[in-house]
C-alpha cells in the first residue's frame, strides 16, 4: 500500500472556514503541504494563515466571510470557482462556543441564535452552495466539525449542543442524498483541544484537571491529531467511508 500516494492532495482545491486561527490553520496547512491549492475564509480576514501556506508553495486565494450569510457564501462559491474552476473538498470548521454557561432556563434567545446561526446554518449554506459545485463537477469529500458534545449533552450548552448535533444529523442526510454525485460526507466530532479557545481552561491547574478527569488519555487533543483525521477523510485513504461521525476525543466517548 502507497500510503503517501493516497493521501496526497495534488491537483485538489479544497476551501476551509474558519481558517485565520486554531483548527481550521492546521487543516488548511496540512491540505497545502500535501499539495492542495487553498480557498480561506473566515470571519476575520485569514492573512497569516494565507502567508503560511503560501510558504508550502501552494496556491491559496482568501476572503473575509462570514458563514452565516448566505450571500457571502454564493460570492465566495462564485469566485472560488472563477479561480480555480472547481471545489473537491470542504471542511466547514467554522463555528462558535458559548458565551456564557448559564442555566439553561436563564439563556438568552440571543444566544441561541448566534450559536445555531454560526454552527449549523453556516455549515449547511455552505454544504448547499459547494455542493452544487461538486454535483455539478466531479464530485468532492465534505467534513463538518461536530464535537462530543453533539453525542452526549453538557449541562449550561444548550445551544452549542443542538447546533453540533444538528451538523451529525446533517452530515448524514447529505451522504445519503449524495452518494450517487460521488460525494462522500463524514464528520469529525473533538473533545477538548489545545487551541486559543481553551487556554485559560488550560491555565488553570484544578480546572484543566477536573476537564482531563473522564478522559482516558488523560489530556487534551491537540490541533494536528484532528487535521490528520481530517486529511484521511477527504483523502483516497477513505473512498468508501461516507456518512460516519469520527470521535477524536482520547476515549471520552468510550466509557
Amino acid at each position: 500500500m502507497d500510503l503517501k500516494r493516497l493521501l496526497t492532495l495534488k491537483g485538489k482545491t479544497a476551501l476551509v472556514t474558519g481558517s485565520a486561527r486554531g483548527l481550521g490553520k492546521e487543516i488548511a496547512l496540512g491540505f497545502a503541504q500535501n499539495g492542495a491549492s487553498l480557498v480561506l475564509a473566515d470571519v476575520e480576514y485569514p492573512e497569516e494563515t494565507a502567508k503560511q501556506v503560501k510558504n508550502t508553495g501552494a496556491d491559496c486565494i482568501a476572503f473575509q466571510t462570514d458563514v452565516s450569510h448566505e450571500e457571502e457564501i454564493k460570492d465566495l462559491a462564485d469566485r472560488a470557482l472563477s479561480e480555480y474552476g472547481k471545489i473537491d473538498i470542504l471542511v466547514n470548521n467554522a463555528g462558535v462556543s458559548q458565551l456564557n454557561y448559564t442555566p439553561s432556563e436563564d439563556q438568552s434567545l440571543e444566544e441561541w441564535d448566534r450559536i445555531i446561526r454560526i454552527n449549523l446554518r453556516g455549515t449547511f449554506i455552505c454544504c448547499k452552495y459547494f455542493g452544487k459545485l461538486m454535483i455539478d463537477g466531479d464530485g468532492g469529500s465534505i467534513v463538518n466539525i461536530a464535537s462530543t458534545a453533539g453525542i452526549t449533552g453538557v449541562p449550561r450548552a444548550p445551544a452549542y449542543c443542538a447546533s453540533k448535533a444538528g451538523v451529525i444529523l446533517l452530515t448524514k442526510t447529505l451522504a445519503l442524498e449524495w452518494a450517487a454525485h460521488a460525494i462522500r460526507v463524514n464528520a469529525i466530532a473533538p473533545h477538548y483541544l489545545e487551541t486559543d479557545l481553551t487556554r485559560g481552561l488550560r491555565e488553570s491547574e484544578m480546572v484543566y484537571k477536573g476537564l482531563i478527569k473522564p478522559i482516558p488519555m488523560k489530556r487534551f487533543g491537540k490541533a494536528s491529531e484532528i487535521a490528520n483525521t481530517v486529511l484521511f477523510l477527504v483523502s483516497d485513504a477513505s473512498t468508501y467511508t461516507t456518512g460516519t461521525v469520527v470521535c477524536v476525543d482520547g476515549g471520552y466517548l468510550a466509557q
